[in-house]
């Protein structure tokens, strides 16, 4: 008795219902991981060598971080590539392994909510941090 997986993206759909949709995914794929090696690396590399390791982050050193508009703007570019990236990334995974449309339809409700409420928080956080914070 051999066990047999389902071939992932087997078609399920017509071929004429088919758009440049998954073109475009592909493609953001492949820039936005691009942009994210610079981004995480040159981040590390910020962090870790340059500004003397992770010991030294504190309150204080995110508050004179985010008072730039830069760094403001490059964490910003982290997180939402990231959560875009990523999100794409497991939309795939999803589309080829869910059986059934609806369970596919349900997952991907529940992913595009927590990517929608992580950059939306996030984005909140950067812009909204008040380094003056009383006790």
């Amino acid at each position: 008795m051999s066990l047999a997986l389902d071939k992932p993206r087997s078609p399920r759909r017509p071929a004429a219902r088919r758009s440049n949709g998954e073109l475009r995914s592909w493609l953001f794929m492949r820039l936005s991981g691009l942009l994210l090696v610079v981004l995480v690396l040159g981040h590390l590399f910020i962090m870790n060598i340059l500004d003397g390791g992770v010991h030294k982050i504190n309150f204080a050193f995110v508050a004179g971080r985010w008072s730039s508009p830069f760094w403001q703007f490059w964490d910003l570019a982290m997180l939402w590539l990231a959560q875009l990236h990523g999100g794409n990334g497991l939309r795939t995974v999803i589309n080829d392994y869910a059986r059934k449309d609806s369970t596919r339809f349900w997952l991907k409700m529940l992913l595009y909510v927590s990517m929608v409420l992580i950059i939306s928080l996030g984005t909140f956080v950067i812009f909204t941090f008040d380094p003056n914070i009383s006790n």
